[in-house]
C-alpha cells in the first residue's frame, strides 16, 4: 500500500507533484480551471470535519504552548479524545 495526499486547486503545481513522488507519496491534486466533481471533497471533508473538532477543544484552537512537544501532547489528548467521542456515540 503506497501513501495518497488529498490536496485541493490551491497546490496545483508540478513542482509539489515531483516532491511528493519523491517521498513515495502519490499526490491527488484537482487541477485548476477544471470543473468540479472530481470527487475529492467527499474525502477531504472528513479531515476537515476531524480539525473542526479538534478546534472545539478551546487549549488546541489557542495554541498557549510555548514548547512543541507540549501542543504536541495535547493534540494527541484531542485526538483520544475526538476517538472517544466518536465512539460511543
Amino acid at each position: 500500500m503506497h501513501a495518497l495526499v488529498l490536496v485541493d486547486r490551491g497546490y496545483d503545481h508540478d513542482k509539489y507533484r515531483r516532491q511528493l513522488r519523491a517521498r513515495g507519496v502519490e499526490p491527488v491534486i484537482a487541477r485548476r480551471n477544471s470543473g468540479h466533481g472530481s470527487g475529492l471533497g467527499k474525502q477531504r471533508w472528513v479531515v476537515e470535519r476531524t480539525f473542526a473538532w479538534l478546534h472545539n477543544l478551546r487549549r488546541l484552537r489557542i495554541r498557549y504552548e510555548r514548547h512543541p512537544e507540549l501542543h504536541m501532547a495535547f493534540m494527541l489528548l484531542g485526538c483520544a479524545v475526538v476517538c472517544q467521542r466518536k465512539l460511543t456515540a
